[in-house]
């Protein structure tokens, strides 16, 4: 998974391009760069800026372009007109989607877009936007509407979607309150997400907001969940941000969590199976994977939704969060009890040329009766995967690698498939899909 911020650099390493590859790294994405402009700055004051030449813009977007299937484009700092018609000249037919975080000025007060170059920005770059992420002073320039109420920046939001953005996401950090709360226009739908407001000047949450967004976006979430992960994320980078200079407090990017990466990784390329949409079951998809020794479904990741299908593409609604698969989460709880080094499962559609094909690989397959299930667990919520489970490995000494069963009135059969990693199940998914 490739991402390519094009931005400015801070050597404080607070914002800019470092901020953005510290969120790509930490989120276990390929981070690419296009500089546009060097500044002076550090955590006391902002001192300098030069603009990269249009020639050296240019040529680094050709190289990146050239190279590399990018997944998604964030846009930062650009700073004058003449880096915003280069910018545009190289990706206005580009397919990945683009997001755009509108950069006026540094949280030292330095200018970061020149005055006269607002009107291009807002001609060719906002109607470039997949996503636009302005703070409350940027969607004021933007739209030319003063924000003091919510029913102000739906008036803002509007206004900008008119310029032909997609999506609107307007930060709420510089209303008052003791909640800030971001606003969403997604296409014609208008909702918010609102958290405690952290009291601390901080350098860099901006930054770390657009790259966690992209990342999530680029993994194939949907704009919502997009937009709650980039603000859970950002506003973990400011709890925890730290104060390294002299000055305002730089905000820190956590360790990120190994089982979540690789668990992202592996429904991004699941995701992206050609025909997988095929063997997705009515009641959907999910894909889990354990934390060591599980004591319950809340060591468990999982998609707090579901995997789905939309026509012949897969989409990831929900966000992947511990406790958030109840059924396939049970499945490996039962599993790990009894063979430990089985951490991750997914459900497939049944289908009896998928069980010949497991058989032509040598897997080994256990399967049990649904029919045959008691009352007392039939008529219990989430007991129905752990007693099938438990049943169907009851007297084994290896672990299956599929287990399914055929089905019951008004359930319908599904094929489990299980290993010690995301990675493992879905090479063991391509094998007998392909």
């Amino acid at each position: 998974m490739i991402i390519l911020s094009i931005a400015g650099s801070d050597p404080s390493a607070g914002a800019g391009i470092q901020a953005d590859l510290k969120t790509f790294s930490t989120l276990g994405v390929h981070g690419l760069t296009v500089v546009t402009a060097i500044t002076s700055q550090n955590t006391r004051k902002f001192s300098k800026v030069k603009e990269i030449s249009v020639d050296m813009i240019k040529s680094q977007l050709e190289s990146v372009l050239s190279d590399f299937d990018i997944d998604v484009i964030k846009i930062g700092m650009v700073y004058s007109s003449s880096v915003i018609k280069a910018i545009y000249s190289e990706l206005k037919e580009i397919k990945a989607p683009i997001i755009l975080d509108p950069v006026f000025e540094s949280t030292m007060g330095g200018v970061l877009l020149q005055k006269q170059a607002l009107p291009l920005f807002k001609k060719l770059l906002v109607p470039l936007s997949f996503v636009i992420t302005p703070n409350i002073p940027e969607a004021e320039r933007l739209a030319g509407v003063k924000i003091r109420t919510p029913k102000d920046v739906k008036k803002a939001a509007g206004i900008i979607h008119r310029m032909g953005a997609k999506n609107i996401v307007i930060k709420g950090g510089h209303l008052d309150g003791k909640f800030v709360t971001d606003f969403v226009l997604e296409e014609n739908k208008f909702y918010t997400f609102s958290g405690r407001r952290i009291e601390r000047t901080t350098h860099g949450g901006g930054c770390n907001f657009s790259s966690s967004l992209a990342v999530s976006l680029a993994k194939g979430n949907s704009i919502k969940n997009a937009v709650k992960f980039a603000k859970d994320f950002s506003v973990k980078s400011i709890s925890n941000s730290q104060k390294v200079g002299r000055g305002i407090f730089i905000t820190k990017i956590g360790k990120g969590d190994d089982i979540e990466k690789e668990l992202s990784d592996a429904i991004s390329k699941f995701t992206n199976l050609k025909n997988m949409f095929k063997y997705i079951p009515e009641v959907q998809a999910n894909f889990v994977f354990s934390k060591p020794k599980p004591k319950s479904l809340n060591d468990i990741l999982g998609v707090s939704g579901r995997i789905v299908k939309a026509g012949e593409n897969l989409i990831v609604a929900g966000s992947l969060k511990y406790g958030g698969s109840k059924h396939v989460g049970s499945a490996v709880l039962e599993m790990t009890k009894k063979f430990p080094s089985i951490r991750s499962a997914m459900n497939i559609k049944y289908d009896k040329e998928l069980i010949k094909k497991a058989i032509s690989k040598n897997y080994s397959m256990l399967h049990y009766e649904r029919s045959t299930e008691p009352v007392t667990t039939k008529t219990k919520e989430g007991y129905t995967i752990s007693w099938g489970i438990k049943n169907a490995i009851n007297g084994t000494t290896k672990p299956a690698d599929l287990i399914f069963h055929k089905g019951d009135v008004g359930k319908e059969p599904m094929i489990l498939i299980f290993g010690t990693s995301p990675k493992q199940v879905l090479g063991k998914l391509t094998k007998i899909v392909t």
